[in-house]
């Protein structure tokens, strides 16, 4: 049966991410030892009293419908934090909890992008940003950052960019896949140019180099913050993340959630209050590791023959220039896979910006990362 689905779904582009990874487990099933370091996932586990919460919880019979926006208790916790990070006070009020980071960032592209309007993304970018925008009707626009000066967002650039089109900017600081944490100042600036700022905020906690990474929230409260506890706290399944809005967006939002996912699970809700008050030995083990396998895995790469235009100033990523090997970062990639066994992501995953480069997470054990590396160097140094 032949059928025409709505130009919505045909809208959104594989992540190649996931098809790496998709294809390593059928490598895997078929009996090879494949190392990842395509994926985004911490290879820590989640706090145990997060896991001991979020059991008492099923337990105990929290398995019904919260409020939309979230328990109070988390709310109020998730205030707390982020205040304390950002270094502002944050309004409770302001903060809907979410079933992940990806549920909140449909809800705010739901909210901001009508059919035609566009949407400023700095680039080399998270692969999933222009799906949304398209997915809600928008228009990706690139703007292009540089290695030379860190990645960091071009004002001028952006405020060239903007037209009446124009609906929001999204950004995120700590940046996949280049690392790249944006300056105080230039949230500031961008938060002049009468565009709504999206600040994905998913990797802040995760800093080399004993720094922090500035929030929007200090910038405006008109802005929209995307956070949640996946990385910080190694909770990718739980599926627990959450939005900061400014508080005329709450309740059109709030009305979204209640029509389009209910509520975030009760007992991971619980789990959540739990990370916040007890996940930071976590977090700080997980930022000790990532410095450790950083270094190591920069040198190796270099040693190879892959360029490392600028060192990843906080996520877990290494964007490594890969064009002394080759120009198509999917065919390279793939083949990587399928000669060496190590799974890492396509640089034009990222966009136009990033082909000719290989993205490495930092979330393997030690061991592998060695190994992985001398891999690596043997299937780069023959012949294909």
């Amino acid at each position: 049966m032949t059928r025409a689905w709505a130009q919505r779904a045909a809208s959104i582009e594989p992540f190649l991410a996931m098809e790496v990874a998709e294809r390593a487990f059928a490598l895997e099933r078929a009996g090879a030892d494949v190392i990842h370091l395509e994926l985004g996932e911490p290879d820590f586990e989640a706090p145990r009293e997060a896991v001991e919460a979020c059991a008492a919880a099923l337990l105990a019979g929290d398995t019904h419908y919260t409020d939309s926006r979230g328990l109070l208790e988390l709310r109020e916790a998730v205030a707390r934090e982020k205040s304390a990070r950002a270094g502002v006070r944050i309004d409770p009020a302001r903060v809907l909890v979410t079933s992940g980071t990806s549920p909140a960032m449909l809800l705010v592209f739901g909210l901001l992008v009508e059919p035609g309007a566009e949407v400023l993304i700095p680039t080399p970018h998270y692969p999933c940003y222009p799906n949304f925008v398209r997915f809600c009707g928008g228009v990706p626009v690139l703007v292009p950052t540089h290695a030379a000066n860190g990645f960091q967002i071009d004002v001028d650039a952006v405020r060239r960019a903007i037209t009446p089109r124009t609906a929001a900017l999204i950004f995120g600081s700590p940046a996949n896949p280049t690392g790249a944490v944006q300056r105080a100042e230039t949230l500031a600036a961008l938060a002049q140019l009468g565009v709504p700022l999206v600040s994905d905020e998913i990797y802040d906690g995760l800093v080399f180099d004993g720094g922090s990474a500035p929030s929007a929230l200090a910038a405006s409260e008109d802005v929209f913050v995307l956070d949640g506890f996946s990385k910080r706290y190694a909770m990718t399944g739980f599926r627990l993340g959450f939005a900061i809005v400014p508080s005329a967006a709450l309740r059109p939002l709030q009305v979204m959630q209640q029509n389009l996912f209910i509520s975030c699970n009760h007992f991971v809700q619980r789990a959540g209050v739990a990370a916040l008050a007890h996940g930071e030995p976590t977090r700080r083990a997980m930022l000790e590791a990532y410095t450790r396998r950083r270094e190591r895995l920069i040198d190796g790469l270099r040693s190879i023959g892959f360029e490392i235009p600028v060192p990843p100033a906080g996520a877990f990523y290494v964007f490594a220039d890969a064009r002394r090997f080759g120009t198509d970062s999917r065919a390279l990639a793939f083949d990587l896979l399928e000669r060496a066994h190590v799974a890492a992501t396509p640089g034009v995953d990222f966009g136009a910006a990033g082909e000719g480069f290989l993205r490495f997470s930092l979330s393997a054990p030690d061991a592998q990362i060695e190994t992985a590396l001398e891999r690596l160097a043997k299937a780069l140094a023959a012949p294909a």
